[in-house]
């Protein structure tokens, strides 16, 4: 991955930063033994970055949003996730099923993979189901 040759040694740019939190979120999942159904599902109104069935359940469907960042004292990744992100998210989600032609009455929920950035490595949260009354 290319660095930032303006930042301190191990900054990466915003896309490459963004496809690797992606990268880690998707081997967090299936080590947590989601199956992934899609990643980075597009249409013009949006994207989705995974989409995947939980364990032991076949039939519903979890939609994931990741977010990367940079260690930076006194910020989480989640906090990016405003009113208007969420409103996005459930949008997304309803499109997904109607392009699939999924029932409406699947079970669904909107889980967010917060991904933080060190010199060394990496910190994972996962906060499942973060939109509650998706309908």
């Amino acid at each position: 991955m290319r660095l930032n040759e303006k930042s301190d040694g191990y900054r990466f740019q915003k896309k490459e930063l963004g496809k690797l939190g992606e990268k880690l979120a998707a081997v967090y999942l299936k080590n947590k033994r989601y199956k992934i159904l899609a990643r980075n599902w597009r249409n013009k109104w949006g994207e989705i970055d995974i989409v995947a069935s939980p364990p032991d359940q076949t039939n519903a469907l979890v939609f994931v949003e990741v977010k990367t960042i940079q260690e930076q004292p006194g910020f989480v990744p989640e906090d990016e996730i405003d009113w208007k992100k969420k409103k996005q998210l459930v949008k997304m989600a309803q499109l997904y099923l109607s392009t699939y032609k999924i029932p409406f009455e699947t079970p669904i929920q909107i889980d967010v993979v917060a991904i933080t950035q060190t010199p060394s490595s990496h910190q994972i949260a996962h906060f499942e189901n973060v939109i509650e009354d998706t309908y």
